[in-house]
Formats: C-alpha cells, structure tokens, sequence
C-alpha cells in the first residue's frame, strides 16, 4: 500500500451524528502485534456511537479519533511479531 493517507470517519469533538466526518487521515503504520487492514466493508457497533457521545473510555482518548471497530478486508500490512496472519489474508 503505497498511499500514505486514508479515508476515515472522524470526530474531533463529543456529541450527536453531527460532529462525525468524512475525510483523509494519516495512514497508521502497524506496531508490534498490530495488523493494517485494506477496509472493504465496516459497521457501526455500541461502542462506536458511545465513543461518539463521550461515553465509555473515550474521556481517555486524544480528539480527533477515528471511528469503527468493526471491519472486514485485507491485510496489507502485519507489525512486528504477528505470526497469525500475512499481507494478502
């Protein structure tokens, strides 16, 4: 994956539907045990519009997030020490 951008749904503050948007990120590099997924498909679970409203864990976080917990797609990338999965699953 040669792009270093991403498109993402975001918030940069707490609150309703409003404050989500749609834009370009900062493509993340994987770090030890993480994997990078190409996303072909994603959903919207209980922790993504509890984020959202500031419930939950999300007072511990940086604003902006990026939202969405639940995807499906390709490795692209795997960090170091992931033996489970390769680029391509």
């Amino acid at each position: 994956m040669s792009e270093r951008t991403m498109r993402a749904v975001t918030i940069s503050g707490f609150g309703g539907p409003e404050v989500l948007t749609v834009g370009r990120v900062a493509r993340p590099e994987p770090l030890p045990t993480e994997v990078l997924v190409r996303v072909h498909a994603a959903g919207i679970n209980p922790v993504d519009w509890k984020t959202r409203a500031g419930q939950g864990m999300a007072g511990l976080q940086t604003l902006p997030l990026v939202l969405g917990w639940d995807v499906s797609g390709v490795v692209e990338e795997v960090g170091f020490g992931v033996t489970t999965l390769a680029p391509g699953d």
